[in-house]
């Protein structure tokens, strides 16, 4: 006989079988013949002193337990099957080209950016604050931004497919087996790129095809399809269907669109700054009793309120993690935040942004479907040209409500440097009012939020894509062209790598199901 319970133990126990099997038994009473069990999920639950984990479990009465095993996905080779274009690497891109090889389809995947070993030299040399490369950053080249960006895999979008098939696949290719049960699963940016390869040769063995540093710069259209893609060094690619995986920080996808007259739309999204603060003091705020600092994991925040008609609220929280240069392009200076699978700096981030509507867009810039594009290029340039190439505009928290330039700033993970800078002359007044008007409530829930300890780096703008690429809501296909299939962030449709990775097989399912 098999049950599924839930049960709590302290966080201290969380990986001591003897506890979670005394904790079982006491569940069901000691005359139960408990033969094995197995941990479903399981989430951190700080709320009381005495800190808890969660956990539902499975348990085995009076029978052999049985073993749990990844589930088994069906990939054959398909190097003589029918093509699918599948256009970026990201999440959405590779998990496409998982399900078309399980669907019986040969992906090719063009990539603008380098495979990942040529990639880390890129990364390296930008984190320096050395070199751009436009085509290979933190957000292009093989794996996209998901590489690079710690590798959080949690989401709210489970009704947009199977995300367990996602956690699993990422296990499959060398991810920690903890992600399956963990209620906020976290890989590393430190473990992601060694995955983000394995998936690659995985397809390449069966069959698929990889094309690095080819950037589409042109396609042609007969009827109501695209006929062929082109690159920037003229190499032709053609295929039945295609796959528009470019991720949200494409740009000159857009352009490429909008100049075709292909159908856009512009999309509400949300820009602010990176808060970096020490992590102790989030720790303190959360774990209630002094001795659980530094033993449990670092502790995590989300943060949210309403100014107005307006919402605030953290994005992408990095516990123990590092604020990093995300420019892809010269020019436009943008932040954003990671952490590796440790967990281990002395620092805390994420992005602390607000609403931006279309009304707001329309004020700066009456170019319809680019308007929000141009609104995020026009403050990326801004905070570009207030300070040295590669670094970041920065300010006290405390200085921030005064509106004044900080005389120093705190140390900061952010490795290219902060220089002091009055944010309010970067960012739209809007955005600095709301931020403003929801630190004092957010400091009630983080103590120091709002100290000098506290630290405003800018700026953060790529909360999600400006521009959305409509489609069929069943079809998954744009309404003017029947054989292009916007996908993932860069289309306006996921926000994260599952999201992501869950649109990539929606895609390739309606295809191969048309």
């Amino acid at each position: 006989m098999i049950k599924r319970v839930e049960i709590a133990i302290n966080a201290s126990d969380k990986n001591n079988k003897q506890a979670l099997k005394k904790a079982l038994q006491s569940k069901f009473g000691k005359s139960a013949n408990i033969t094995g069990f197995s941990i479903v999920k399981r989430s951190l639950d700080a709320r009381q002193k005495n800190v808890l984990y969660r956990m539902h479990v499975d348990v085995w009465m009076d029978e052999k337990p049985s073993e749990t095993k990844l589930q088994a996905f069906e990939y054959k080779n398909i190097e003589f099957c029918e093509p699918i274009i599948v256009v970026g690497s990201g999440p959405a891109g590779l998990f496409a080209a998982l399900k078309a090889i399980e669907l019986g389809r040969k992906p090719i995947l063009i990539e603008r950016g380098k495979a990942i070993d040529e990639r880390k030299k890129d990364v390296a040399l930008l984190n320096r604050g050395q070199v751009l490369s436009e085509n290979s950053n933190w957000c292009f080249g093989e794996g996209g931004a998901g590489t690079y960006t710690d590798g959080k895999l949690y989401t709210r979008a489970s009704k947009r497919g199977n995300v367990n098939q996602v956690l699993q696949t990422f296990v499959q290719f060398g991810a920690h087996p903890d992600i399956l049960i963990d209620a906020h699963p976290h890989i590393g940016t430190d473990k992601l790129p060694s995955i983000i390869k394995n998936i690659r040769l995985f397809i390449e063995s069966c069959g698929g095809v990889f094309y690095f540093d080819k950037q589409i710069v042109d396609f042609e259209v007969r009827g109501n399809r695209i006929h062929r893609l082109i690159s920037q060094n003229g190499d032709v690619f053609e295929a039945p269907n295609f796959v528009l995986a470019t991720g949200h920080s494409s740009s000159e996808v857009y352009e490429l669109l909008h100049r075709k007259s292909i159908l856009l739309e512009s999309k509400d999204f949300a820009v602010g700054v990176r808060i970096e603060l020490p992590q102790f003091m989030v720790d303190k705020s959360l774990y209630k009793n002094p001795s659980d600092i530094g033993v449990l994991p670092p502790a995590e925040y989300r943060l949210a309120t309403q100014i107005g008609d307006r919402g605030v609220f953290s994005f992408c929280m990095c516990p123990g993690g590092v604020i990093v240069p995300a420019t892809t392009h010269h020019g436009f200076q943008v932040v954003n935040g990671m952490s590796n699978s440790l967990r281990n700096s002395e620092y805390a981030n994420s992005g602390l942004v607000v609403s931006v509507s279309q009304k707001d867009i329309l004020a700066y810039s009456k170019e319809g479907a680019l308007a929000g594009l141009r609104f995020q290029q026009q403050l990326e340039a801004k905070s570009w040209n207030s300070v040295p190439a590669f670094q970041a505009p920065a300010q006290r928290v405390d200085d921030f409500l005064l509106k004044k330039r900080s005389s120093n700033l705190p140390k900061s993970t952010y490795n290219p440097g902060i220089v002091s800078t009055n944010l309010w002359e970067i960012l739209p007044h809007f955005v600095c009012q709301a931020l403003c008007d929801s630190m004092a409530e957010f400091d009630g829930k983080i103590k120091g939020f709002n100290s000098s300890e506290a630290c405003f780096i800018g700026v953060e703008t790529r909360t999600s894509s400006p521009v959305r690429i409509p489609r069929d809501r069943e079809k998954f296909s744009h309404p003017q062209l029947e054989n292009l299939f916007p996908c993932g962030e860069g289309a306006g449709y996921a926000g994260g790598i599952t999201s992501s990775a869950m649109d990539g097989i929606n895609c390739i399912e309606s295809i191969v199901n048309r």
